[in-house]
């Protein structure tokens, strides 16, 4: 996953973790403030308030997107690596976050794409404007479900 992506998925998923559990763990809401921190600090004319207020809306995060890309936030890595550690930390807190949002990869160039063991209680993986110099590898997918099943070791 590109790291703009990561960026704004990151953001989508803090956002809808801390919406949708009024106990969400604080390692969660650490790990998101420090993803909104950064931006609010070095990037403070993204509109986080958009993706906050719906995390699942495509549109909004697509505006997020573009502003992000504009802005070559890719180029930082201090928050490119807050972002993919806010990943991993949904996954393991509150994985029923992850699962309703799915893949979801638009306008990304890249040598080789993988994507794995994915659960989602909407789409599974949804690309646009894709290209790939190399393979497109999708295993795995799971897409409809109305529980995810548990994260594989």
């Amino acid at each position: 996953m590109d790291p703009v992506t990561a960026i704004v998925l990151s953001l989508a998923l803090g956002a809808k973790a801390a919406a949708g559990k009024a106990l969400v763990g604080e390692i969660v809401k650490d790990a998101y403030a420090k993803v909104k921190g950064i931006i609010a600090s070095r990037f403070s004319s993204v509109p986080l308030s958009l993706l906050e207020t719906a995390p699942e809306s495509e549109a909004r995060r697509a505006v997020i997107t573009e502003d992000l890309a504009k802005l070559q936030v890719d180029k930082d890595p201090e928050l490119v690596a807050a972002a993919r550690k806010l990943i991993e930390v949904i996954q393991e807190q509150v994985p029923e976050t992850v699962g309703a949002i799915g893949v979801n990869m638009k306008d990304v160039e890249a040598a080789n794409i993988r994507l794995a063991r994915i659960a989602a209680s909407g789409t599974g993986v949804n690309m646009e404007h894709v290209k790939a110099g190399g393979d497109i590898e999708i295993q795995d997918v799971q897409a409809g479900l109305t529980e995810i099943p548990p994260k594989k070791v």
